[in-house]
């Protein structure tokens, strides 16, 4: 049976290779940076925060991709695009 992915262990991972974690600001706004839900047992979305959400979801595509994860684009409808992160 495959292994349950958490999204704290690839929001960690994502820390240690140098991306910036969102967080909520004072008013409860969401600041600059990645953010990670779990979606399942084996499912985890990586969404971005702030300008430049293409951009930098290549760079977290192209880092968890390299820690072995496989990494896809999705885009819900009217929904705003993220990452589907999942074992291989």
């Amino acid at each position: 049976m495959p292994r349950r992915l958490r999204a704290c262990d690839v929001s960690r991972q994502l820390g240690d290779a140098g991306h910036t974690r969102a967080h909520k600001d004072q008013d409860g706004e969401w600041e600059y940076g990645y953010r990670c839900a779990e979606h399942g047992p084996r499912l985890v979305h990586v969404t971005h925060e702030g300008a430049g959400q293409d951009h930098y979801l290549n760079l977290y595509r192209l880092a968890l991709q390299n820690l072995g994860y496989a990494v896809g684009p999705e885009q819900p409808d009217r929904g705003r695009r993220r990452l589907a992160v999942t074992l291989p």
